[in-house]
C-alpha cells in the first residue's frame, strides 16, 4: 500500500480546509454530465467533482482526487459504492479523521 501521499477523508464542510491536497469523499451521485458529476456529500453539501467517472455510476460514489476549491474535486480514481450506503456513519468518520483522532488517519 502506498503511504507517500495519504487522501484525508472529508465531506463537504471538511472540503475547504483541504484545498490543493488529495481528498477521498462519498458523495450521493444527483447527475452526471460529461466531465463531471453532481452530488452531495455526506453532510448535504452540493459537490462537483471533474473527471472521467466509470459507466455505469452507482448511487454513491468514492472519489479520490485533488480538492479545487470548497466544493469541487478533480478526481484521479473513482469507485462505485452501490445504490445503498450509510452516509451518517460515513460523516461521522470524517469527523474523527479530522479531529481528535486525525493522527490516526494521516
Amino acid at each position: 500500500m502506498d503511504t507517500s501521499s495519504p487522501a484525508a477523508f472529508v465531506n463537504g464542510g471538511l472540503l475547504r480546509m483541504h484545498i490543493g491536497r488529495k481528498v477521498r469523499t462519498v458523495i450521493h451521485v444527483t447527475r452526471s454530465d460529461a466531465g463531471s458529476v453532481m452530488g452531495k456529500s455526506t453532510d448535504g453539501c452540493q459537490l462537483v467533482v471533474r473527471g472521467s467517472p466509470p459507466a455505469p455510476l452507482t448511487s454513491y460514489v468514492e472519489v479520490i482526487g485533488v480538492a479545487e476549491n470548497e466544493n469541487s474535486i478533480r478526481a484521479e480514481l473513482w469507485t462505485n459504492f452501490g445504490d445503498s450506503f450509510d452516509a451518517s456513519n460515513y460523516d461521522q468518520l470524517c469527523q474523527l479523521a479530522n479531529g481528535e483522532l486525525k493522527h490516526l488517519f494521516l
